[in-house]
């Protein structure tokens, strides 16, 4: 097991793939993007502000510690979006980014 998460309840829900930083993952429906990437995963993000690793914090949009991008440079709170089939994410802005419709 290498994710920060571990799920011990509601297995059996439905497969969901997307890809993070060009590698495919799988959430279960229902999940957050957060909750299915830390399933997989140790980290969310690297720190702007120094060598440590990221992973939310209080998992409830109020931190601003979970930010993600969309591929096309849309950014996205983990923590509060639902995981849906085929999202193309990423831990760091692309050169698209700032896109239009990117959130505050």
């Amino acid at each position: 097991m290498t994710g920060r998460l571990v799920r011990l309840a509601e297995t059996a829900r439905p497969k969901v793939s997307f890809t993070f930083d060009g590698v495919v993952m799988t959430g279960l429906a229902g999940d957050t993007v957060l909750t299915a990437i830390l399933a997989e995963r140790g980290a969310l993000r690297q720190a702007e502000f120094g060598p440590e690793q990221r992973s939310g914090f209080c998992l409830m949009g109020a931190c601003q510690d979970c930010w993600i991008w969309q591929e096309d440079g849309v950014r996205l709170r983990a923590c509060s979006t639902a995981l849906q089939a085929g999202m193309r994410l990423r831990s760091a802005a692309t050169d698209a980014w700032p896109a239009t419709g990117d959130a505050p």
